[in-house]
């Protein structure tokens, strides 16, 4: 066999799997390369994300009859309702409520109407008869002492005993008589206030009548004004549409807001809400119209926060109003907010993929020479990054992994004194960042918020 048949095959081998094992270490130099980055000069933003829904900052109450707790109908429910959105003028339909129970109230008050008549008949009737009975006694009393006068006048010729005993009996009926007339004036007045108390009673269920004829038609509930009509909700945040409940406490059927005036109602976790103040600038963004940003501000914070369903955490109420009016905007859109918490200038900055700990905070700094474990000194963070204010330079360049040989890097200490000196200054910005927002807050106008309506939450 001829040997260079056998050389030349091997040597073409051995350089291919020279390029490929040099491809594959040209390889892993550039992915090492790639596992770092530098640090970040620049504007650094603080920010709260959080997802909201829009609601008018004013509305006006489409509500039932006022009169029904007067009427004893404490609760009744929405038979028909407008659908949402729909636009009505001043007057016009909005919704009718359940007549069932006014119904029977009606029939129930006709019912004792009918009664009272025949009371009130049943004493006239009762009332002739026992005067006229006592009117008839009165009149023969009054022959009784005609005719006692005669005799007091044919005994006057008589014995004295004979007289007396005329006039005894003249007296005697005179007696009677007067007693009489007192206990006819007496039947009479009994009569009057008898009947006076069954008027008084038509009087009051004949109101009681007209004010459930008014309640029936007040059942029909039409628009206070022009305007898109928008569901109430009830305590849980559910939407009020037909088949839902109203009470006399509360009859809110729908309401009627103001579009031109519009917030975003929000909720911030409580490990957020400590950065969110009156006053702070807000970005925000409407699913329904991804292409359009809107910019706000925080006017309301709430001081005690709730669980609410699909939150692990217990949450604040935020509210943001909208600075420009849009007539696209509906209440009950979704929104996306950013809340603007801090803005720093020109600082340092990291990813937050780079910063590690162990009993204090430090990087993988990569040095011309060899890779060091650097210790820094951080400020405040947002979902990225995070600010540096001492241990690095614009120029550093740190890692995003952690290196193999760990074990073996050194670290690299800040002085103590230099620490002291950054927390004291980071001390003075926090005091004067403070005093700036607390500026900001009292130039918030202190309107107050509507808590529920206007299509909100």
């Amino acid at each position: 066999m001829n040997p260079k048949k056998v050389i030349l095959p091997l040597l073409l081998l051995i350089l291919v799997a020279g390029a490929f094992f040099y491809y594959n270490q040209s390889s892993a130099a550039v992915e090492n390369t790639t596992i770092a980055t530098k640090v970040k000069k620049g504007d650094f933003l603080v920010r709260v994300s959080a997802t909201g829904e829009l609601k008018a900052k004013r509305s006006e109450k489409i509500v039932g009859p006022q009169s029904m707790r007067a009427a004893g109908i404490w609760q009744t429910s929405i038979t028909d309702l407008v659908e949402e959105g729909t636009v009505v003028g001043a007057g016009e339909y909005v919704a009718t409520l359940d007549r069932t129970e006014l119904e029977t109230k009606m029939k129930d008050g006709f019912a004792e109407m009918e009664k009272l008549d025949t009371q009130l008949e049943q004493a006239k009737i009762d009332t002739a008869i026992d005067m006229r009975g006592v009117r008839d006694q009165l009149i023969n009393l009054k022959f009784s002492m005609k005719e006692k006068e005669l005799q007091v006048e044919q005994s006057k010729y008589e014995p004295q005993m004979v007289i007396q005993q005329a006039e005894i009996d003249l007296q005697r009926t005179g007696r009677d008589y007067d007693q009489l007339l007192s206990t006819y004036k007496l039947k009479q007045d009994q009569a009057m206030a008898k009947i006076s108390e069954i008027n008084a009673q038509i009087k009051q269920q004949t109101n009681k009548i007209d004010l459930l004829k008014n309640l029936n038609e007040a059942f029909i509930i039409k628009a206070p004004k022009d305007g898109m009509v928008i569901y109430d909700r009830n305590w849980n945040g559910e939407k009020k549409g037909p088949g839902s409940q109203i009470n006399s406490w509360n009859p809110t059927v729908a309401e009627l807001p103001d579009l031109s005036d519009m917030i975003s109602k929000t909720y911030v976790n409580e490990v957020d809400i400590s950065r969110v103040k009156v006053g702070q600038d807000v970005t925000i963004n409407v699913d329904a119209f991804p292409d359009n940003e809107y910019t706000g501000q925080v006017i309301q914070v709430a001081n005690i926060g709730e669980q609410l369903r699909g939150f692990d955490s217990k949450v604040f109420e935020v509210s943001v109003q909208i600075n420009e009016q849009d007539t696209i905007l509906r209440p009950a859109m979704t929104t996306g907010i950013e809340i603007l918490t801090d803005t720093y200038k020109d600082v340092l900055s990291i990813p937050l993929e780079s910063l590690h700990s162990d009993t204090l905070a430090f990087v993988y700094k990569q040095t011309p020479s060899a890779i060091i474990k650097q210790e820094v000194l951080t400020g405040l963070s947002n979902d990225n990054a995070i600010i540096i204010e001492h241990g690095l330079e614009a120029s550093d360049k740190v890692l995003l992994s952690i290196p193999e040989n760990d074990d073996d890097l050194k670290m690299s200490y800040i002085d103590k004194a230099i620490k002291d000196e950054i927390k004291r200054k980071q001390l003075e910005e926090k005091a004067k960042r403070q005093a700036q927002m607390l500026e900001k807050q009292n130039q918030v106008d202190k309107e107050q918020i509507p808590s529920s309506g206007g299509g909100g939450m």
